[in-house]
């Protein structure tokens, strides 16, 4: 029986001490584990993610023209590089140029009526006048010494009454000459009325609005370039008709020199996004691609959806704040339009 005792004593302590060795090991696997697994605290977390979409240095820009009619010309190809006021397509507007032409020549022909105005009487008709001022006059002194002279011999009954009347009439007639020759000469000589001026000036800046008109509508038959930028698609093609009534782009425009990011953060989101915010741009599009970046702008006020996943719950009629992202990578190759997630982050970016 004692024999028995002892045996199980020692069993039974050769157990304890197993189970104490086994017990240490495992506290200090755990704690080895668990310093492992200590979250450092220069990881970011992933705050919250929205849709986004690649584009150039600037808005992808739409292009149309300002008046109707067929496509003369294009002048411009996909993917080429132009600069600012680069003529890129051409309406036809033959019918505007025989307007302007005729604007034209009614512009000249009122300015040349308003010089002959300020100008005055030609300096031929003005000399020709002064001759006939003269012979007139020369006219009505001869009658005025034939009046006193048959003045004389009637009132010494020398003539009858007839012969001097008929003198006083002729008197009359060289008298009423010679005025109206003065006043002639006068008016040939004096400046224009006012209210001619006046008129002849309105006439003039009537015909060159005429002009005007005339050009701003043959300037809206060309089809500029408002930016400098990459023509990115061609719409349209010569012979295709355009109406501003239905308006539609013919051409768009970009900067793409460099790309950012631009995202649609949801309006349950707006308190968890600020300039300088970290994030990571994945795209799935290219094999789960990542880039990263920074929150560059953040736009004052909210708008619709126009980035759209393929995830059915995602709801459409929610307003959205548009947050602009620099990227820190080389994203040239990246295509404008392609759609991405933005994960915004709580700091810096994650350890690699």
């Amino acid at each position: 029986m004692s024999a028995h005792s002892n045996l199980g004593s020692s069993v039974l302590a050769v157990a304890l001490v197993i189970a104490s060795g086994a017990f240490i090991w495992s506290s200090r696997d755990k704690k080895t584990v668990q310093a492992h697994q200590t979250p450092s605290n220069n990881v970011a977390e992933v705050v919250f993610a929205s849709p986004g979409r690649v584009e150039g240095l600037s808005d992808t820009t739409q292009v149309g023209a300002a008046a109707d009619g067929v496509l003369k010309a294009i002048y411009v190809k996909e993917d080429q590089f132009v600069t600012q006021g680069t003529l890129m397509g051409e309406i036809a507007c033959d019918d505007l140029n025989a307007m302007l032409q005729t604007a034209l020549a009614e512009a000249d022909g009122t300015r040349q009526a308003r010089i002959r105005l300020l100008r005055g009487t030609r300096d031929e008709e003005k000399r020709i006048a002064t001759k006939k001022t003269a012979a007139a006059h020369a006219t009505f002194s001869e009658a005025r010494s034939r009046l006193s002279m048959q003045r004389a011999l009637y009132e010494g009954g020398e003539i009858s009454r007839t012969a001097y009347e008929q003198a006083d009439r002729d008197f009359g007639v060289a008298k009423a000459d010679f005025q109206a020759a003065v006043r002639t000469e006068e008016l040939l000589a004096a400046p224009p009325l006012q209210e001619d001026k006046a008129r002849a000036d309105a006439e003039v800046l009537a015909a060159e609005g005429r002009v005007r008109t005339a050009q701003e509508r043959i300037r809206k038959c060309a089809i500029l370039a408002p930016i400098d930028g990459t023509v990115l698609r061609v719409y349209a093609r010569a012979g295709e008709s355009f109406s501003t009534v239905t308006p539609r782009p013919l051409f768009s425009l970009a900067d793409t020199s460099a790309r950012r990011v631009k995202a649609e953060v949801d309006e349950r989101d707006l308190g968890k996004v600020m300039i300088g915010q970290n994030v990571i741009i994945q795209v799935d599009g290219l094999n789960g691609k990542k880039l990263t970046g920074t929150v560059a702008s953040i736009s004052a006020v909210m708008g619709r959806k126009s980035v759209y996943t393929d995830d059915p719950s995602d709801k459409i009629d929610r307003d959205v704040l548009e947050a602009v992202i620099d990227l820190t990578h080389d994203a040239q190759s990246l295509p404008i339009g392609l759609r991405v997630t933005v994960q915004f982050l709580s700091n810096g970016f994650p350890k690699q």
